[in-house]
């Protein structure tokens, strides 16, 4: 029950109706009527049922398809991410990061598709992530992580599009909505505490909140305050290759003595690659020889860095929200909402690797490997090599990130009369993501012979042999390092070798939205006709920035005279626990030590330090001058202006309930995007691009009986082309993966048709199953081209690459198009009920059960050259989703365990390195958690996620399904205790 207080508030307002209370009893109890002299009774349904029967009565009565989640109280989600609790909804699934969901995808449609609201105002959260995972949010998607889940107590998907909510999804909008006085009424506080354990890190984390809250008397004033405050410390393991490439790729294999090698430029008769090298190639025996052939056939791949590694994510999260409320007569309603949230964390990124396979001639890499011997799958997936002349590599990358989020939000509803009201709103949302941290550096071993590789065994954790101990300071490992001359041309790199580097890239994005709202309703039909008309006035900005060093091979000299290695690195140690790695992984290997190389070098100080400046010894920054970092300093800003006009309508069709709205929505479009060309090294051009969208929309839900409903929905939306494909200008990266990479500002949005019908059937208190059947048709889609390219053939100029490279190299060139798209189609089904038809204590019971079911064709271009496309399915998509929730709530003690799947889904069409696509597999995550209540004030709980360590699982190739990332992150469980005052 709720506290004193609160109930005797609740039964005054009863008490006030109680005409219409006893109607509704009269209608429906089982029992008699009360006697004059006895008070009618108010049974107060609190814990998780008053949530499930809030959402179902919004969803209801909504006159669009909406799903809905309410929180009763402060920190009352399902879930402690909003992600997670996002994804028990039908149709929506999610993409994590670190173990936790950042992201979401509905019905099919990813993040870009996908508009948020918090406290009616759009909002843009982005952070920072791990490569794998999409690296920092440029974009249009939301990121979830960035909140606590205790600052909201409604999260409502609208999953048909009205004229009244702002244009720019095409798979939902997101409403989330924080806590108000007025949603509570008189004095309530509740504090929280929470500790978190993960079984992989052995770390124990806090996590708090509060709220207070008041209103007075009369109920014409309140105020709210609420925080939550988080820790999160968590390791990421597995093995990673970072995509598969075939046999000729990088210019091929070191070709055993007497076979024509695949570079003759670099080889000598005995040696891969030039002499002075030392690399010596195989004899010319015919095992070696066969192993050649085999590994350099175009249909079997080989991963391209394959590689054991650990990331530590370090979390700090912190929300504030604030609520004024007043009421100065009735009919009008001010509201001021204010939203604070700051996410800091730390990352480590510490892998062990073979960097050789994906190097060119140039770099020391593939041409300067033999094969020793190799088996191949009949798919062409390897599943054993040995193999000489690798290059292995310690790879230690550390990362600072921040994102800081602000809105205040003012609201008025004010009512003219009885038959005019107006709503207005005005707000800011600004997201502020920061990365001035960005820190890779690296340990080498050049040249090892006898590095092997098998996956015979497991095809996602291959034991991977290391002629030498990686743990050992006095190995193969060290800095390899750039010679310094005295005297002539001081070069910057070593010839046909990929030498140890210090990468420096601070970076960030800043995103802002000022929004302003009016609209007006007028009962022009008292009970049948709504007529209503509004504006919406929109200015998004945009900015994305990066430096990295001028010298863009992130080179070095050798350390100062009489420094060790020893004293300049660490070791990881512990890797795996608990993971069942194959025998003889490595669980210890050497690691740089970065504050001691950001000491002994001094790293950060932005400047030249010795030699010549571009040299090795040069730490100084440059941002649009750099052709690796120029492609991240862009900016967009888009002005826009709609109106709309509808009409909310309830009526009867041949005695039969019917109610809805039909509108139509203009708006404008006025974009500017402004990026860097590489044309005198970083020239600066700004492109207008505008257009126009009349967006038509209907709702219309029928009772068919009083309990059921058949609703049908149809618009035309839209959704404005991702940010970085608006981008100008253009970048070019000669560190890993060669690439050039341009943008198209003149593109035109994602349009389509939208046609939804739900059928729900409401059979029970709390009780409800429905059906609901959609089809998109995508009339206007954009993607990206993707050819590889020798670099002379490009026609950039060659200036822009470093002195090492010939302009035979080929690199990946990657710019966006409008394409016609296709059809996406697909049907949900949902189920809720509670076991109220059992006996005893079986009637506490109850569960929630949902499944989706997605297909899409959508037409992608193979090349800009060619008139071949694929059909394939759109990305992000995953044909097959459910959840599955039993609970058990008597009000005193409840309980719950959550199962959600997600089938593969694809991320990439084309994919890179001569493979046909990319993508994840599927997932199964199940979570669990337990509360009781011992009185109206206290509250213990008891929540385990993630209980079957469900690893990250990333693949390329339909066919051969080859791993690109197999990481786990842990179990997490957190035991905590509410107090209510």
């Amino acid at each position: 029950m709720r506290n004193r207080n609160l109930r005797r508030d609740i039964q005054r307002l009863a008490l006030s109706t109680s005409v219409l209370a006893l109607a509704i009893s009269s209608a429906y109890a089982q029992e008699a009527k009360p006697k004059s002299d006895e008070q009618p009774t108010l049974v107060v349904i609190t814990g998780l049922r008053a949530s499930l029967e809030s959402a179902l009565n919004k969803k209801r009565d909504d006159n669009g398809i909406v799903d809905v989640i309410k929180s009763e109280d402060m920190g009352k989600f399902p879930d402690t991410n909003l992600a997670e609790s996002l994804q028990r909804i039908p149709g929506v699934v999610i993409d994590r990061d670190a173990g936790e969901g950042r992201s979401i995808t509905v019905r099919g449609l990813g993040q870009d598709f996908t508009r948020v609201r918090i406290n009616g105002i759009e909002g843009l959260a982005t952070t920072g992530g791990t490569d794998s995972s999409g690296g920092a949010n440029r974009s249009r998607g939301f990121d979830f992580n960035v909140f606590p889940s205790e600052l909201f107590n409604s999260l409502t998907v609208r999953k048909s599009a009205s004229a009244d909510v702002d244009e720019g999804s095409l798979g939902a909008t997101v409403d989330l909505q924080t806590m108000r006085p007025f949603d509570l009424r008189g004095f309530n506080a509740t504090v929280m505490a929470k500790g978190r354990y993960n079984d992989l890190s052995q770390k124990t984390d806090p996590r708090v909140g509060f709220l207070i809250s008041n209103t007075n008397a009369d109920n014409t004033f309140g105020a709210l305050l609420s925080g939550a405050f988080s820790k999160r410390r968590v390791y990421e393991e597995g093995f990673s290759t970072v995509r598969w490439d075939n046999g000729p790729s990088s210019g091929g294999w070191c070709a055993p003595i007497g076979i024509t090698p695949a570079n003759p430029t670099t080889s000598t008769a005995t040696t891969c690659g030039p002499a002075a090298q030392g690399v010596a190639r195989l004899a010319n025996t015919p095992e070696n020889i066969a192993a050649y052939n085999i590994a350099s056939s175009a249909n079997n791949f080989v991963p391209r860095l394959p590689r054991y590694g650990r990331l530590t994510h370090d979390q700090d999260r912190l929300g504030l929200t604030a609520s004024l409320q007043y009421k100065p007569q009735r009919g009008t309603v001010f509201s001021l909402d204010l939203l604070y949230s700051k996410l800091d964390a730390t990352r480590q990124e510490d892998f062990l690797e073979a960097i050789s396979f994906s190097r060119s001639a140039s770099q020391g890499g593939k041409p300067q490997t033999s094969v020793v011997k190799t088996e191949y799958a009949p798919n062409g997936a390897l599943l054993y090599g040995m193999y000489n002349g690798v290059d292995i590599r310690a790879e230690s990358r550390f990362d600072q990130l921040s994102t800081t989020f602000t809105q205040p939000t003012l609201s008025l509803d004010h009512q003219f009369s009885e038959s005019l009201r107006m709503s207005a709103k005005l707000g800011r949302a600004t997201s502020k993501f920061a990365n001035p941290v960005q820190t890779t550096t690296t340990l080498d071993a050049i040249n090892v012979n006898g590095y092997a590789l098998d996956f015979r065994n497991n095809d996602r954790l291959p034991v991977i042999t290391y002629p030498f101990d990686p743990a050992s300071s006095s190995g193969p490992m060290t800095l390899a390092s750039v010679p310094q001359v005295t005297s002539g041309t001081q070069a910057a790199t070593v010839a046909n070798t990929t030498t140890s580097e210090i990468r420096i890239r601070p970076q960030g994005a800043n995103n802002r939205n000022d929004v302003a709202h009016l609209d007006f309703a007028w009962d022009a039909i008292e009970d049948k006709l709504t007529l209503r008309a509004g504006v919406d006035v929109k200015k998004y900005a945009f900015d994305s920035y990066e430096s990295r060093r001028v010298n863009q091979n992130d080179t070095i000299f050798a350390p100062a005279a009489g420094t060790t290695i020893a004293s300049l690195t660490t070791q990881l140690t512990g890797f795996g626990r608990g993971q069942n790695l194959p025998s003889g992984t490595p669980t210890s290997w050497l690691i740089p030590d970065l504050n001691a190389i950001a000491k002994a070098y001094d790293i950060y100080c932005n400047c030249l330090k010795s030699g010549p400046a571009g040299g090795p010894g040069d730490f100084t920054l440059s941002s649009i001058t750099n052709g690796n970092a120029r492609g991240n300093n862009r900016a967009v800003t888009e002005n826009d202006k709609s109106a709309f006009v509808m009409g909310d309508f309830t009526n009867n069709i041949a005695g039969f309930p019917v109610r809805g709205n039909f509108g139509v929505r203009y708006v404008q479009t006025e974009q500017l995007a402004t990026g860097y060309q590489a044309n005198g090294g970083g020239t600066e051009v700004t492109v207008r691009n505008s257009y126009t969208d009349t967006l038509p929309s209907v709702n219309v839900a029928l009772n068919l009986t009083r309990d059921f409903i058949a609703r049908f929905a149809a618009a035309k939306v839209m959704a404005r082309p991702q940010l970085g494909n608006l981008n100008p200008g253009g970048t070019i990266s000669t560190t890993g993966t060669l690439s050039v990479t341009s943008g198209n500002p003149l593109l035109e949005p994602f349009r389509a048709n939208t046609f939804d019908s739900n059928f729900e059937w409401y059979f029970g208190k709390n009780a409800f199953i429905g059906l609901g059947l959609f089809q998109k048709n995508i009339n206007t889609y954009i993607q990206s081209i993707r050819t590889n390219v020798a670099f002379k053939d490009t026609g950039l100029p060659m200036s822009l690459l470093p002195t090492n490279f010939t302009g035979e190299e080929v690199f990946q060139v990657t710019a966006p198009i409008n394409t016609k798209g296709g059809k996406l189609s697909g049907f949900e089904l949902n189920y809720q009920q509670p076991f109220t038809f059992l006996p005893s204590w079986g009637k506490n019971f109850g569960t929630l059960l949902n499944y989706t079911y997605v297909k899409s064709k959508i037409e992608y271009v193979v090349s800009p050259t060619s008139a071949v496309t694929i059909t394939d399915d759109l990305l992000n998509l995953s044909p097959k989703s459910w959840n599955a929730t039993l609970y058990y709530d008597d009000g005193a003690f409840s309980a719950r365990v959550s199962a959600s799947k997600r089938s593969s889904f694809l991320t990439r069409v084309p994919g890179q390195n001569n493979n046909d696509v990319e993508g994840k597999n599927g997932t199964v995550n199940v979570d669990m958690s337990m509360t009781y209540k011992l009185n109206d004030k206290w509250e213990f709980s008891f929540e385990g996620s993630n209980l079957t360590n469900q690893a990250n699982d990333q693949f390329i190739s339909r066919a051969r399904d080859s791993v690109v990332v197999n990481n786990v992150t842990g179990r997490e469980f957190l035991l905590g205790v509410r107090y209510k005052f």
